[in-house]
């Protein structure tokens, strides 16, 4: 524990449940003015740091600060190493993740200087975040695009925190973009060309999950998903377990027509998942699903009617996607999927996160009418 006299803070390293109740709550009070917020549900959040069942803390580990100011939390931080960060990303990075913090240059530093201590501690060279708790969940610090809220498993922060970060030795590393479509309005007709093509084409074949073999989809498109994504910046792979859990925790807002696969001569070779915007239909549960808030989430989840849907997931084999018929694919997951969502679960989808220098996925969203609404920043400094 350490503190300062002068300003009366003291940071306290979480080690019990109360503390981590506290951690957990602690957005609750910095947001209760922002009407951007949406409150997580408390269940997800305990889940998400539990050990036990996240699967993620079988190649990783984490430790958590709190800030206080006269026994008042007012600020809180992650830190984590993860092997597997270590393996695809760089030896010596370690990470940092779930910042909050009162508008106060007296808090940032030392809950920094905390979390960065903690990683060399651990061996870490470099510290990059901010991620809670690895690039799968919610990466990146909004930097743009404050007034909407967020969709679901996307963050939302206060527009200080970039501030306080920069002022604490941090610099940018990468952004993210999400994108937003209007989703009523057929594309150009240049694409629809594209997409008529395609669905034209006898070596293409365009069908939908199958919900009676979930298990076996969700394997099969993940496959796809670590071979489309294994030369990306922050590619880490997904491991079994992890596999399996996101594969259950999604499984209630999965809805088989808004779920693509393309084979390409029989090989299953591209996938689009789609979401209902989940974060709509909880946002006045205020994080609670007792005593009455999870019967009110499965009613509106048997048919989730939202403004938006977020494709949150989106692949493309590597051996596709210098290929022309690999863009036509891309172009039709996105029609499809388009035209069995509008007017049925919502006008606007978001297609998130988008690395800023992922131009040929850029130059596809742009070309048929997505623009950039909100942007996501992760931050690098060394430690050394």
């Amino acid at each position: 524990m350490s503190q300062t006299a002068a300003s009366r803070l003291e940071i306290r390293q979480v080690g019990s449940p109360a503390d981590l109740d506290t951690f957990i709550r602690l957005p609750w009070t910095l947001y209760a003015r922002d009407p951007a917020w949406v409150p997580p549900l408390l269940s997800e959040v305990k889940g998400l740091l539990n050990t036990r069942s996240n699967p993620y803390f079988g190649h990783a580990k984490a430790a958590y600060w709190l800030a206080l100011r006269d026994g008042v939390p007012v600020g809180r931080i992650s830190a984590q190493v993860d092997t597997l960060v270590q393996q695809h990303m760089a030896p010596g990075l370690g990470q940092w993740g779930m910042f909050e913090s009162i508008d106060d240059p007296a808090v940032p530093p030392l809950l920094f200087a905390a979390a960065e201590q903690w990683l060399r501690d651990n061996g870490m060279t470099t510290s990059m975040g901010p991620f809670s708790l690895s690039i799968w969940d919610e990466p990146g610090l909004l930097v743009d695009g404050f007034t909407d809220p967020p969709c679901l498993m996307m963050g939302h922060h206060l527009p200080y925190y970039g501030a306080q970060i920069e002022g604490n030795g941090y610099t940018k590393t990468k952004d993210l973009y999400a994108y937003l479509l209007d989703i009523t309005k057929e594309f150009p007709e240049r694409i629809r060309k594209i997409v008529q093509l395609g669905d034209n084409n006898p070596r293409i074949r365009m069908r939908m999950a199958d919900p009676k073999r979930y298990t076996q989809e969700v394997t099969l498109i993940l496959e796809i998903l670590n071979d489309a994504w294994s030369d990306n910046w922050g590619y880490i792979p997904l491991t079994p377990d992890e596999i399996a859990y996101a594969a259950k925790k999604l499984k209630p807002i999965v809805k088989p027509e808004l779920v693509r696969i393309c084979e390409y001569d029989g090989e299953p070779v591209a996938f689009m998942i789609t979401l209902p915007d989940v974060n709509e239909l909880q946002a006045d549960l205020d994080g609670k699903l007792l005593p009455f808030g999870w019967a009110k989430l499965l009613w509106r989840l048997r048919h989730p009617v939202t403004r938006r849907v977020r494709v949150p997931l989106m692949g493309l084999r590597r051996n596709m996607q210098s290929s022309r018929h690999g863009a036509m694919m891309v172009f039709m997951l996105i029609e499809h999927i388009r035209r069995a969502t509008v007017g049925v679960y919502a006008n606007q989808g978001e297609l998130s996160w988008i690395l800023e220098d992922n131009l040929p996925m850029r130059n596809i969203l742009e070309a048929i009418g997505c623009y950039i609404y909100k942007t996501y920043r992760i931050y690098e400094k060394s430690l050394i």
